[in-house]
């Protein structure tokens, strides 16, 4: 199994994409696994949620689980498959159910 760490990040985070504002956050989960750039996790509570739309595009992780994917709908167009989530995770990284992590380069954290 790659090292994974989840550690909690208790700042208060803006989350923005394409100019609209998708969230805020002070329960933020960083996860690092091996030499990835760290993610942000954001509890699904903190996020509003009908800004986004589940897709069909779904991937595989040996050391997460079962990857889903959602748009990003802005007042600029859809950003197609800009956040994942591991909804039923594997044991040891169950913290993470429940949150959302986005593409950095698709949203923006303030």
């Amino acid at each position: 199994m790659a090292y994974i760490t989840i550690t909690p990040k208790d700042r208060p985070l803006t989350i923005t994409a394409g100019g609209t504002r998708l969230g805020e956050t002070r329960n933020a989960l960083e996860l690092k696994e091996g030499s990835y750039p760290p993610a942000l996790y954001i509890p699904r509570a903190d996020i509003d949620m009908g800004l986004l739309e589940k897709t069909s595009r779904q991937t595989t992780c040996p050391h997460k689980g079962l990857c889903s994917y959602y748009s990003i709908k802005t007042t600029e167009g859809l950003m197609e498959n800009a956040v994942w989530s591991y909804e039923a995770p594997v044991p040891g990284i169950e913290a993470i159910a429940g949150h959302l992590a986005f593409y950095p380069d698709k949203v923006s954290f303030s």
